[in-house]
């Protein structure tokens, strides 16, 4: 008598594991689908972690001191640095389509002198580091590099990147029981291979919403009468630093190299020529 047999295990063993694992998949992509949200700025279509805006704003807010913590602190509010932030900011937010989001912004600079870096929590929270402000020239640079982080708020990127790694998760959990063996690592490695496969997924996603985020700082900046050519000058600046400290493969990273994004600025300049003489680069920064 012919016995079919699913698994090391015997019996039904290893058909129960594979339904069991298409259960998971199943849930984490139903969960993922279902989780739909229209960008009241942009129209788009997006995947959110099930997060209302309201709640992207609590989550911003309680993860700031964390970050200002972790980069030595705020500038003070009467410094004149952190005043040209919170102006420059302010005016790219307000004279563009940004404004049209739901959130209240906040634009800061932290003291750190070290770490050349921006970033934008949930909810409207927005950093730039001392490190990085000394080394733009004037208000054109720091309006695309605040209109850049800007865009990751407008787009909801968080919110997206939650629900990308809950669904990658979901997936790699089932791959995994898929996988099991009794006795033997055939499913801690598929696990593994899945898990990396997820990663190496989930880094292209985060240089797809970096690129998406330039698109956005350069059409901020520019309704803003900033001229767009500053955004070529900041990303200069960050190819001298990878280029001083090394850098792993492209693939292997969370943003496009520098010269790529470069490429990707002057094309959008080749397609919005009309705004391009009216621009203006503002003051220059002030320095303490």
């Amino acid at each position: 008598m012919t016995q079919f047999n699913y698994g090391n295990s015997g019996g039904g063993g290893g058909l129960l594991r594979l339904l069991l694992a298409l259960g998971v998949a199943l849930f984490g992509i139903i969960g993922y689908m279902s989780r739909v949200s229209i960008n009241p700025v942009t129209g788009e279509k997006q995947h959110v972690a099930g997060m209302t805006p309201e709640q992207e704003t609590a989550l911003g807010l309680q993860s700031a001191p964390q970050m200002i913590g972790q980069m030595g602190g705020e500038v003070p509010a009467s410094d004149p640095e952190t005043q040209t932030v919170q102006r420059v900011g302010a005016y790219v937010h307000d004279h563009s389509v940004a404004a049209q989001s739901p959130y209240t912004y906040q634009y800061h600079l932290l003291a750190d002198p070290n770490t050349i870096n921006a970033f934008a929590l949930p909810g409207g929270q927005v950093f730039i580091t001392k490190a990085l402000y000394d080394r733009l020239a004037d208000e054109a640079e720091l309006a695309g590099v605040l209109g850049h982080e800007t865009g990751h708020v407008v787009e909801r990127h968080s919110a997206q990147q939650m629900a990308e790694s809950q669904l990658g998760q979901s997936l790699v959990v089932a791959t995994g029981i898929a996988a099991s063996r009794n006795g033997n690592g055939s499913g801690i490695a598929a696990s593994m291979i899945a898990s990396l496969v997820n990663n190496t997924i989930s880094l292209r996603f985060s240089r797809e919403d970096e690129s998406q985020a330039d698109a956005c700082g350069l059409r901020f900046m520019t309704e803003a009468g900033f001229d767009p050519r500053a955004m070529i000058d900041v990303m200069k600046i960050l190819q001298e630093v990878t280029a001083n400290t090394g850098r792993e493969p492209e693939f292997m990273v969370t943003h496009p190299y520098p010269e790529h994004r470069i490429e990707a600025i002057q094309r959008w300049m080749q397609d919005h020529p009309q705004e391009l003489d009216q621009m203006t680069r503002g003051a220059p920064l002030p320095k303490d």
